[in-house]
């Protein structure tokens, strides 16, 4: 594929070897040849920097703890996020939701994919009592046989962006934009809710510290990334330095 980082060549064989790991990616190859790309960089950084361990993981392991440090969440942030988001700080919460979804693939192309979900949608608004027929015909997950019914869901159950518009829709209401998750474009409908008891802050402010702090130390992976691929030599892929399950 005339692939290389810094003069080392990515063949034909390493990326076949890789390409295994990859099977659940919207595109396998190219998540494939990233990560082989990425791992290159950071074997360059390792050797450059003289980052002693064992295994190559274990050295890059010891790159990130080296070269990315972010501070720990501050009460402040803390409860900000948890006075944000109290669908996720209640004990009991329910909703009966519905989707359909429109699964991304590598056959499917994104606008055309894009352009059936929002026709779909601008269907549902005129005649909502059509969901369980649409979602028969068009979704791509086994609900769509029970007419997109996912059943009762409480919070923490589902990906955090789908999780987080279940929680605000008001019941009966149909979501009046499609959701994009990784698993594709949704339309998302609450038939029911059950309201739950507020958790205390205290009870839930060290859980929400450590979901801070994850998060900002990807965010600096990623920005550290994105730092080696900008001073690279690269031939044969363009890529972004976040795309890389190193650091999911």
């Amino acid at each position: 594929m005339g692939i290389s980082v810094n003069g080392i060549d990515i063949d034909d064989a390493d990326i076949a070897q890789e390409l295994p790991h990859h099977d659940g990616a919207g595109n396998p190859l190219k998540q494939a040849v990233h990560e082989l790309v990425l791992r290159r960089l950071l074997q360059d950084e390792v050797e450059r920097l003289g980052v002693q361990g064992g295994s190559l993981d274990d050295r890059i392991e010891a790159l990130f703890a080296q070269e990315v440090r972010v501070p720990p969440a501050d009460d402040a942030a803390c409860r900000t996020f948890y006075a944000q988001r109290p669908q996720l700080f209640s004990s009991g919460a329910l909703v009966e939701a519905r989707h359909i979804l429109f699964q991304v693939t590598p056959e499917a192309p994104l606008e055309l994919l894009r352009t059936t979900a929002q026709a779909v949608l601008d269907a549902l608004k005129l005649a909502p009592e059509r969901f369980g027929e649409l979602a028969a015909q068009y979704s791509n997950c086994p609900s769509g046989a029970l007419g997109g019914n996912l059943g009762q869901l409480s919070p923490g159950q589902s990906v955090p962006e789908f999780d987080a518009l279940l929680f605000r829709l008001e019941e009966g209401a149909l979501a009046g934009h499609l959701l994009e998750t990784r698993f594709g474009y949704h339309i998302v409908q609450v038939l029911r809710r059950v309201e739950g008891q507020a958790i205390a802050y205290e009870a839930v402010q060290a859980q929400i510290a450590d979901r801070l702090s994850r998060a900002a130390w990807q965010r600096a992976v990623h920005q550290y990334l994105h730092l080696l691929v900008g001073r690279a030599e690269i031939a044969g892929v363009e890529l972004e330095g976040t795309a890389s399950p190193l650091v999911q």
